[in-house]
């Protein structure tokens, strides 16, 4: 019985009629009605009434379609009685909202016809979210659902799982016996169609479900692993594909659970994948589920005795289904389309499994079984197999690269005769595998073995094949881009003499692709690449004045791309009136851009930023029309929509530049192009600013306003955060440079920045974007100076630093917690993932760290009544077990120390002992951290300090013997040491007994060539030992010189302080009558030059 009268019904229908009207304007003007006169004023009788037209309604396309637009409106949210928005059922009154979900029900167990149930399955999904979601009980439901589950039409027990998948949370609340009744009944049920939704649901549901309480439904797997063989055997694809993808899920969350069974489940999985009587996509998704296993659990497949074996042969196998009725490839070098879609197709699944198990199982496991087969494959008569064996090279070399390098000859023994090989497809695929190979064993391939690669590649510039080719030329393009200018010096004319020939092809794509190659080559070239200027720019420029016909832009936007880099490897000079020709060009072309899908817009971006870069100040007058298409681009909203049902959700799926998101039983999409177009707009500012300087001030108050400070804010894509954050310090300066330091211009922009700034380190959750936040933080404190924080500031950053140190305390416990010794194979399965989330929160802390510094360094004791008050968290890193803790402490000490003077005593009971222990701690990064600090007290602490920082004088002479004290990971803390003992020796002098036997041993921690701050202090203490005629030095002068010449070499010492040091250096060796000649020829040609220029 109808609860709302006929005159309702009947405007619905007509209302439901027109949503469905082929013609727009019907169907806009229906969408506005339903908004003004149902959704907005009264979405209860709106739902009863669409629930109503299920149940009444004979005609099948209204029931469904109703049912879809109840689920559509069920979605939205709305304000409740307390004014917040709420979704829709918890805004609406309960009593209504229950006859609702009554009638719902009813409504779905007597639906007969299975797509119709589907979409009102749907809409009960949506309802019991909502509930779930916000605690509330739906009482009536799980009564409903059983009853479904158990009843005689399979059909309907199919929708019962359906809904548990779409919404787990309506059972995740029940008790355990009983979830694990009804998923064992639904396993093993007669109906293939139950067990499968079954078999989803519980992969949804095992999702929500904490990971400390999946253990308990372990015993459920081999009732879900009997469900695949019958299914196979029936042959069956999209049944068995199905099945197949919620294991997929399940192998993600919790692959220990297929322990016990594993071995089953390969061997299974083994024979779908080699089963040719399935469809492809089923094979596939077989092949996925063994490399999901190497991804989440690669010791549980390197232990079994057949996994790598195994899954090599078939990926090989699969790799080698390509080019079917293409036998000589007539079909395939015909296409000019190169960009075709192909990850459905078999042989490029065997590719990418094949990478993936290379990085997941490592070199050791997959290169024997890979390379069992590889050379019988390459010496094959098929084509096929040769082709497959040198994408497995391609596939594998990352993965593989530490143990392959060592190999790297035998490789490209292999490798290197298939570019002359019959088949145009082998030659491409060894031009690809030298690509691959160029760009994951750089630079050693360069450096060792470029007359093997380039003597091989270049003669395939010449192939009668224009995709063989074009594919040699991409292929060079990663080899020249990781080599040095030496290395290509000597076969740049052979080089580009092939490449010029092939800017005469007829195909444009080949064209297209040797500008990219020549533009690489002039960008790893740089100055060497000027005698050949005269021959490639006139043609380049020739293009660009060619007319802008739709077929040649992308050929356009490479010429382009190919002038502004050969403009930025030949410089201004070479460049000449030639600069002015090309920025003109490119004015003309983007005022001729109209369409929004030209490449040659995007091209032309970062044109314009790299002829900023050449031109520098003379850039300026393009700049008004560089800015606006620039700006419109950085300042793009979000792109995002909402999306009501799976139609639209495939729609979206077809098209390129866009992420789905699942958000509260909605999707949203978000268009990624725009987001990626918005990242690169933002980074050219980042360039124009640091180029331009303070010229470039006037657009400095809106890009902040309007660009930078909202970008650090655009939750939607991290790397607009990212660069907006490095655009902020950036843009600061410019004004700075502009106007001056002290200026109130620079304090307004300052005023209205630092808030925003301080805001975003509050609200930021992921801790790889707090860390560039804090970046940003501290960069601009160090731009504006002196006094830049006011009490209120330096209180919301306190309050942030503290609120992320609690942050990071639980996640240090989490990870502890979670840590299980008793099962070595997870705690090695998730080394990678664990170190990851560890070196993350070690860069949030030293990037903390360096705001702490920032803060100290401009504002000194006034900062200290604030930051007192984390005292205790200060306290107890200093005293922690774990190294990164201690450092952290440790560094913040050595600010206070530096940058408080006096004031930094009342701290010396937290300090000293710290110090002390902190120079033989086994660490190296502490060791440095306490030398250090010791040095700041000796050169500011003053008198109070000089006691304590002489009697650290034991200890820093053993962290300057500690072993391997000049080791690559040592070197720092072992400079410091010894630049604490001379700053002890320089200003606590009168503290230190046996002067002269210290200075003995301190003579012999030198050189000090790493550390450019440490190096000042080090080597104008040794020339006061200079003047002095101290006997450490005078006893051996040549030592010294070369002692001195070291750190001029690297460059740590430089300046006023290096002249003063080499020339008291001089007055030495010359009093002692040492000719420096022949103690310089152990320093190369150029090292000599610059330390000659310092003592001529």
């Amino acid at each position: 019985m109808s609860v709302l009268g006929p005159e309702v019904h009947n405007e619905l229908s007509q209302l439901l009629q027109a949503l469905q009207s082929p013609d727009n304007n019907i169907r806009s003007q229906a969408e506005e009605h339903l908004q003004a006169n149902w959704t907005g004023t009264r979405p209860q009788v709106l739902l009863m009434a669409l629930v109503e037209q299920i149940s009444a309604t004979q005609d099948l396309a209204i029931r469904q379609f109703a049912a879809v637009i109840f689920r559509r409106i069920a979605t939205k949210t709305r304000k409740n009685n307390q004014n917040e928005m709420v979704d829709m059922f918890l805004s609406i009154d309960k009593a209504e909202a229950n006859v609702i979900r009554s009638k719902l029900l009813e409504t779905l167990g007597a639906e007969a016809d299975k797509s119709v149930r589907n979409k009102i399955s749907d809409a009960v999904a949506e309802v019991a979210r909502q509930y779930s979601d916000s605690n509330e009980g739906w009482p009536e439901l799980l009564g409903a659902l059983f009853q479904l589950s158990m009843a005689t039409d399979s059909a309907k027990r199919e929708t019962a799982f359906r809904i548990f998948a779409n919404t787990p949370g309506i059972i995740e609340k029940q008790h355990e016996a009983t979830v694990l009744e009804a998923f064992s009944k639904g396993f093993k049920d007669d109906s293939v169609s139950v067990r499968i939704a079954s078999m989803e649901a519980f992969a949804s549901f095992f999702r929500s479900i904490p990971r400390k309480h999946q253990s308990k439904y372990f015993s459920l797997l081999p009732e879900v692993l009997n469900i695949l063989v019958p299914i196979k055997d029936s042959k069956d694809s999209d049944d068995l594909s199905k099945a197949l993808v919620s294991l997929i899920d399940l192998a993600e969350l919790s692959p220990k659970m297929f322990k016990p069974l594993f071995r089953n489940l390969v061997g299974f999985s083994i024979s779908v994948i080699q089963d040719k009587e399935l469809s492809d996509m089923c094979r596939q998704n077989a092949l996925e589920l063994m490399a999901t296993f190497a991804d989440y659990a690669p010791s549980m497949c390197r232990k079994d005795e057949t996994f790598t074996n195994d899954m090599v042969m078939q990926c090989l196998s699969l790799m080698t289904d390509l080019g079917e009725d293409d036998e000589n490839a007539a079909e395939w070098l015909a296409q000019e389309d190169l960009d075709q879609e192909e990850s459905d197709l078999n042989h490029v699944a065997g590719e990418q499994c094949m990478d993936r198990l290379a990085n997941k199982l490592g070199g050791a496991t997959i290169l024997g079984p890979t390379f069992n087969w590889l050379p019988r494959m390459m010496s094959s008569m098929a084509w096929r197999d040769r082709h497959a064996a040198l994408m497995a090279i391609s596939a594998i070399s990352e993965g593989c690269r530490e143990l392959m390098l060592g190999e790297l000859s035998q490789v490209l023994d292999l490798v290197v005769p298939a570019l002359k090989d019959s088949h145009p497809r082998v030659q491409w695929a060894g031009c690809n595998a030298l690509g691959q190979m160029s760009t994951d064993f750089a630079p050693t391939m360069q450096k060792d073995h470029s007359e093997t690669v380039l003597t091989a590649i270049i003669p395939v510039l010449q192939s009668q094949h224009a995709r063989v080719k074009s594919h040699a030329a991409a292929a060079l393009v990663n080899f020249c881009e990781e080599a040095e200018k030496s290395i290509l010096e000597p076969h740049l004319e052979n080089l580009l003499g092939n490449l010029f020939t092939l800017l005469r092809n007829d195909q444009k794509y080949v064209q297209e692709q040797a500008l990219s190659t020549i533009a690489t080559i002039a960008d790893s070239a740089e100055a060497a690449f000027a005698t050949y200027y005269n021959t490639l720019m006139p043609l380049l420029v020739n293009v660009l004045k060619s007319e802008n016909d739709k077929e040649h832009r992308l050929l356009r936007a490479k010429a382009m791309e190919c002038a502004t880099l050969i403009a930025l490897a030949v410089g201004k000079q070479r460049l000449g009136n030639d600069a002015m020709v090309l920025v003109q060009l490119l004015a003309n072309i983007q005022q001729n851009i109209t369409d929004q899908d030209d490449p040659q817009a995007q091209y032309l971006m970062h044109c314009w930023g790299r002829m900023c870069r050449v031109m520098e100040s003379e850039f300026l007058p393009f700049l008004d029309n560089v800015m606006p298409p620039l700006l419109e681009l950085a300042s793009a909203k979000a792109d995002i929509q909402l999306l009501d049902d799976d139609t639209q959700v495939e729609a979206l799926q077809q098209e390129e530049g866009w992420e789905l998101l699942p958000l509260k039983g909605k999707t949203i999409g978000i268009r990624t192009s725009t987001m990626e177009d918005k990242h690169v707009a933002i980074e050219l500012l980042v360039v124009y600013a640091q180029v331009l300087k303070g010229e470039f001030a006037r657009y400095v108050p809106d890009i902040m306003e309007k660009i930078a400070l909202p970008g650090l804010a655009f939750f939607f894509h991290d790397p607009v955060r990212y660069i907006s954050a490095k655009l902020v310090p950036q843009l600061l300066i410019s004004y700075k440079q502009a106007y001056g330091p002290e200026s109130n211009e620079l304090r307004g922009l300052w005023n209205g920045t630092v808030d925003k700034v301080l805001e975003v380190l509050t609200a930021e959750p992921a801790i790889d974007t707090l860390a560039e936040m804090y970046q940003c933080f501290y960069e601009s404190v160090e731009v504006i100076g002196k006094n830049c924080l006011n009490q209120e500031h330096m209180q919301r950053f306190i309050d942030n630093i503290q609120s992320a140190v609690v942050d990071y305390k639980e996640r240090v416990g989490q990870r502890e917690e979670d840590r299980d010794p008793n099962n070595p194979e997870d705690v090695e399965d998730e080394a990678e993932e664990l170190q990851i989330a560890i070196e993350d929160d070690q860069t949030l802390l030293s990037d903390m760290n360096k705001a702490f510094h920032a803060v100290f360094k401009n504002h000194g004791p006034s900062f200290l009544p604030i930051w007192e008050k984390l005292l205790p968290t200060y306290e107890n890193f200093l005293i922690s077990p774990d190294p990164t803790q201690r450092q952290w402490g440790l560094c913040i000490m050595d600010d206070v120390l530096e940058y408080c003077g006096d004031r930094s005593w009342d701290y010396s009971q937290y300090i000293m002992q710290p110090l002390v222990n902190g120079c033989t701690d086994s660490v190296a990064a502490i060791r440095q951290a306490a030398a250090y600090g010791i040095g700041v007290a000796a050169h500011k602490g003053g008198e109070r300090w000089a006691s304590f920082v002489s009697s650290c004088i034991p200890a820093l002479v053993q962290a300057t013997q500690a072993p391997n004290a000049r080791g690559e990971d040592q070197v720092y803390a072992t400079e410091n040491a010894s630049t604490a003992i001379a700053k002890i020796l320089h200003h606590n002098a009168q503290m230190v007994q046996n002067r002269q036997e210290l200075v003995d041993t301190w003579v012999t921690t030198l050189p000090v060539v790493n550390d450019e701050e440490a190096a000042p202090y080090t080597y104008a203490f040794l020339a006061e030992l200079m003047a002095e005629q101290n006997p450490a030095v005078t006893k051996a002068p040549d030592q010294m010189f070369i002692f001195v010449c070291q750190a001029l070499e690297t460059e740590a010492l430089q300046g006023q302080t290096a002249v003063r040091v080499a020339s008291a250096t001089k007055n030495l060796i010359q009093a002692a009558g040492v000719d420096p000649t022949p103690l310089l020829q152990q320093f190369s040609p150029e090292a000599t030059q610059i330390i000659m220029s310092y003592f001529s």
